[in-house]
């Protein structure tokens, strides 16, 4: 990665010693050309990682149905019992619980 950085470098800046009119416009080119470069590597590495997690925890919750087995945010584990807009009754052991939608992380089973 550092030796693409330097190959650019290398072929957007003048050689040193000479200085023509359009320096000032090859370094203000360098330097937009560097800034896309980090714009496109902090999207690549964080921001397109983040939508696609979101869009699959969307797509879990839409698939949420009764009998699945899902594990909450909070740790609990329980059957689905009963799914509403933006919650979930769970039944956890002995008792049953009502969480948000929200706070379910994953699906460990599905319903047959």
């Amino acid at each position: 990665m550092l030796s693409f950085v330097t190959t650019i470098l290398a072929f957007t800046t003048p050689p040193s010693g000479t200085r023509d009119a359009n320096a000032d416009s090859k370094a203000m080119f360098t330097q937009f050309t560097m800034l896309g470069f980090m714009a496109l590597v902090f999207w690549l590495l964080i921001i397109r990682p983040q939508q696609k997690k979101a869009r699959e925890q969307t797509d879990l919750l839409k698939q949420l149905k009764r009998n699945d087995r899902i594990v909450t945010t909070a740790g609990l584990v329980g059957i689905v019992l009963n799914v509403r807009d933006d919650s979930v009754t769970l039944r956890t052991g002995d008792s049953t619980v009502e969480v948000t939608k929200t706070s379910i992380s994953q699906v460990t089973e599905k319903a047959a």
